[in-house]
């Protein structure tokens, strides 16, 4: 069997609303919102918080507004990061979760309760990764831009394999490593995928993914106000987490 990239799965997915148009848009320094039948956000990526405040995103909105989603979703396919993040907005600006399989939940809390006498790889340093680390048996963090405590990303092969717990963060998907990172992950290991990018699209646990732990915008207008002023995901307003899981809940 041919693999298919995900990114590939996730547009196939979003091919019926391939007419659908977008509305509005706001690409900040820390992150990207598209406005179609719903909003739909993705880190805007950058090296550091210092240069995402010192060099503004090389896209403004006006290329965004009034195009079509398909068009523009299928920047994430490209190498140009900025618009990569775009590309995924896009496509998660289409998406609409199946409430049979969504909880109101927040990933961490999750990710939490699964920690204890587990081995656990967060892809992705994320503000709770003490948190995680006091309850797992053993943790390790992977990280493009290691801080202290973290290890490089390219030790993926040697921690991925380990873990009991995996949880990668959406980002993957902007920045092509999505598919390498899944594949490193033993058939028997918890997945989870998390993080304001993730798309709530069923199409990913064909990848091995047990559960997406995304966003939902329940005020486009203010989410689209904050990202304008330089908002970090922390200081988004009108929006809320959610959980999708791969079995329908009871």
């Amino acid at each position: 069997m041919t693999y298919r990239p995900a990114l590939h799965a996730l547009l196939d997915w979003i091919r019926p609303y391939a007419d659908a148009v977008i509305l509005d848009a706001q690409i900040g320094p820390f992150w990207t919102a598209v406005l179609s039948r719903r909003c739909g956000l993705a880190s805007t990526p950058h090296l550091s918080h210092a240069d995402a405040l010192l060099h503004p995103p090389s896209l403004r909105r006006e290329e965004l507004i009034g195009r079509p989603v398909w068009e523009v979703a299928q920047w994430v396919l490209g190498d140009e990061p900025v618009r990569a993040g775009a590309g995924l907005a896009a496509i998660n600006s289409v998406i609409e979760p199946d409430p049979s399989h969504c909880r109101q939940m927040n990933a961490k809390d999750l990710l939490i309760q699964w920690a204890p006498g587990h081995r656990v790889v967060i892809v992705g340093h994320f503000p709770f990764t003490d948190e995680v680390r006091a309850a797992a048996g053993e943790l390790w963090v992977l990280e493009l831009n290691p801080r202290p405590g973290d290890l490089p990303a390219h030790m993926a092969p040697q921690v991925i394999p380990q873990a009991d717990v995996v949880a990668i963060t959406g980002v993957t998907l902007i920045n092509h490593t999505f598919d390498d990172l899944v594949r490193l992950c033993r058939p028997d290991a918890y997945v989870i995928v998390l993080g304001g990018s993730t798309p709530l699209c069923p199409a990913l646990f064909d990848y091995g993914v047990d559960v997406l732990g995304g966003t939902v915008v329940d005020d486009p207008e203010q989410v689209l106000k904050d990202i304008a002023g330089g908002a970090t995901f922390r200081e988004l307003r009108g929006k809320r987490p959610m959980l999708m899981f791969k079995e329908p809940l009871d």
